[in-house]
């Protein structure tokens, strides 16, 4: 076994990696960039190496920085976790030419799974049936076409290189087909560097069922169970559970066997993962995707369902063990289920990438609750990387106690400083279809509209006044949370009203009067209720209308009021006058801001345009994600303040429009409203 392991990775399955490192007594070597100076990978690890400034470029994707740092540090083996080089068939080259041993399958197992369309080839003749679709490589905008009049309609555009669902786009028509490709052209390029696309039948109402393999340098080669991935929002894995509630005993093991022979096809060693596609009507049909030569995010609940440690597995593999087990070790007992927790602004069925510094973190304990994370107090969620920061997992005896185990450890999680979607997956667990098994790839997009649009619930404002008023208590050290002039007054009969502005909602005026633990609140047009809030551990206790709960509160820098309670946190602000105003005549036009922080990739009007509703002003990326920006109304685009490659913070104006009837009646002039898409 290996003496030092340096681990090519960052965030939560950097701290993971570690942890196993750590049982088995082996040295572990983290590396970093600028941004993640002190991130937790970084103080869990026994020595890290800077490799370069935030950009994954110039750190986290350099193999030439990372091979040094692997030398600088002795380090025998590198692990490369997922995402990043984990599938790079360069690095995995460059660590056999360095000597180093690198923790996953030989290069040419990863180059023959890496482009999708030479793994169809290949499993193919090895006996793995196939989705029906293109075969060849580097095809044009007009040979994809091509392509999709002779498969037929509804048709998925992937991208040969890559994964996570980045690029890929469903087709439902001819009219969509040009913006489709050009669409996961520009996306798979900015991801991988490759634009090379494919084009396969697409499948209705599919369930996304993925096969463990464990292989070693010895000819074994055995399958772990399978993994149900099907509840994806864009493509992107957000739920998932071992085993399956849609497989027989028989169809997992024809699914087994199809995967290890997928392995075998390519000389493959090391853990990897057998992607199916399967009819929800018919589980006995199932058809090869692609082939993930990593370890997978959602590894955690394979391990929790065989009790075993697939890092270990893989630092054995690669060190020239024989693996431990054979097929009929095998036992898959009870169920597991994994939330990823994400860096999200859930509202109105949009997610937008969310970042901040975390002010306050609690994260679950349990029976049969695992917390993979990459977060600890004061980390600081940026937009350089993928936005996931934790995975939340749970076991039970059976599906129904791991589904109420799991939702009740999001319950119990907070994270204080920026959103996350730890609302939308209670609300998504609490779906009938999602507790009785009846899922598909689609569902989460047909419950998108429910499930991500939420209303501002009132108790979260009225707990925000009462921490307000809290703190103005003559023996509270502690200042007006909002530090705006002109705020609460405490202990008066006369109202004193502010404007409270929480992300993804519109503005609500409140009053109150009164002290904190007797006060009169009035939200909006509702009737005042009558409330008390005091002081407890991490937070403070909210009566309301009889009801009593707790929050936990922190107030960022920027004087943002962070609340949480039941796993749902919300940002509350005061308004500032102008933006009052601004907003009291908003006219539809105006200043058309950055819902995030990223960066701009497309720009695509320029000063003076005329611009209808819907035209694409400005698109931005952050966190691998792309987000559209519109024209809210006709008009003209007066001001265009955004530049390809620039960066931009959340709420940075990028394109002011001015409607067309202000246009006209005012000539040249600029409209002071505000509006964003």
């Amino acid at each position: 076994m290996f003496d030092t392991v340096l681990v090519a990775n960052r965030g939560e399955i950097a701290v993971r990696v570690i942890r196993t490192l750590r049982a088995l007594g082996i040295r572990s070597v983290a590396v970093y960039s600028d941004a993640d100076a002190d991130a937790p990978h970084v103080l869990a690890a026994d020595e890290a190496v800077r490799i370069g400034p935030a950009a994954a470029a110039e750190s986290y994707l350099s193999i030439e920085n990372v091979i040094a740092a692997a030398r600088a540090t002795g380090a025998e083996a590198i692990h490369p976790g997922y995402g990043f080089l984990s599938e790079n068939t360069a690095f995995a080259a460059a660590c056999e030419q360095a000597g180093i041993a690198f923790v996953g399958p030989p290069s040419s197992a990863i180059d023959a799974m890496g482009d999708k369309i030479r793994a169809k080839q290949t499993v193919s003749k090895a006996g793995v049936p196939v989705v029906p679709g293109s075969d060849g490589a580097g095809l044009s905008d007009d040979d994809l076409a091509d392509a999709v009049a002779e498969i037929g309609y509804p048709v998925l555009l992937k991208p040969s290189a890559g994964g996570g669902g980045k690029g890929m786009r469903e087709v439902y028509a001819e009219s969509e087909l040009p913006d489709a490709i050009a669409g996961a052209r520009r996306e798979a390029r900015g991801s991988f560097g490759d634009d090379t696309l494919l084009v396969e039948r697409l499948v209705t109402t599919p369930r996304h069922i993925e096969i463990q393999v464990m292989a070693d340098g010895h000819g074994t080669v055995v399958h772990l169970g399978e993994r149900e991935c099907s509840l994806q929002r864009r493509h992107q894995k957000i739920v998932e559970e071992a085993p399956s509630a849609l497989l027989t005993a028989s169809q997992r093991s024809a699914m087994g066997e199809s995967a290890c022979e997928a392995a075998r096809s390519v000389g493959y060693t090391g853990a990897g993962t057998v992607e199916f596609i399967v009819s929800s009507d018919r589980p006995d049909e199932f058809f090869f995707m692609e082939m993930n030569t990593r370890l997978q995010v959602e590894h955690p609940v394979t391990e929790m369902v065989t009790g075993l440690d697939l890092v270990e597995l893989q630092l054995r593999v690669a060190a020239g063990e024989r693996l431990p087990i054979t097929q009929d070790d095998v036992e898959l007992r009870g169920h597991a289920v994994e939330a990823r927790v994400y860096a999200e602004t859930v509202s109105d069925g949009m997610f937008l990438p969310s970042g901040g510094r975390v002010l306050a973190l609690h994260e679950p304990v349990g029976p049969g609750v695992r917390v993979d994370s990459g977060l600890a107090d004061g980390t600081l969620v940026g937009s350089d990387y993928d936005p996931m920061l934790s995975k939340v997992i749970a076991w039970g005896a059976d599906r129904d106690e791991a589904l109420r185990r799991l939702d009740t450890a999001l319950g119990a999680t907070t994270v204080l400083g920026l959103d996350t979607n730890v609302g939308f997956l209670r609300g998504l667990l609490a779906d009938a279809d999602v507790r009785a098994g009846n899922l598909d790839t689609g569902l989460v997009g047909r419950r998108l509209a429910d499930l991500a649009t939420t209303e501002l619930p009132p108790d979260v404002l009225t707990a925000v006044v009462g921490q307000a008023l809290l703190r103005l208590e003559p023996d509270s050290a502690v200042v007006d949370p909002f530090d705006v002039p002109g705020g609460w007054r405490v202990g008066e009969a006369a109202w004193t009203t502010r404007r409270l502005v929480v992300a993804g909602h519109e503005p609500v005026e409140v009053r109150a009067r009164g002290r904190a633990r007797d006060a009169e609140i009035v939200v909006g047009d509702a009737d005042p209720v009558r409330t008390s809030t005091s002081a407890v551990a991490g937070g403070l206790a909210h009566v309301r209308d009889g009801r009593s709960r707790r929050y936990a509160v922190a107030t960022g820098a920027d004087g943002v009021v962070w609340i949480a309670r039941d796993g749902s946190a919300w940002g509350v602000r005061e308004q500032e006058p102008l933006e009052a105003a601004r907003t009291a005549t908003d006219g539809g036009g105006g200043p058309v801001v950055s819902p995030m922080p990223g960066t701009v990739t497309v720009v695509e009007v320029a000063e003076g345009d005329q611009v209808t509703a819907g035209t694409t002003l400005v698109v931005v990326e952050a966190m691998k994600m792309e987000h559209v920006l519109t024209a809210p109304v006709d008009g003209t685009v007066r001001e265009l303040r955004a530049r390809t490659g620039g960066t931009v913070a959340r709420g940075d104006v990028l394109v002011v429009v001015e409607p067309a009837t202000e246009s006209s009646e005012r000539g040249t002039s600029t409209s002071s409203a505000e509006g964003s898409s």
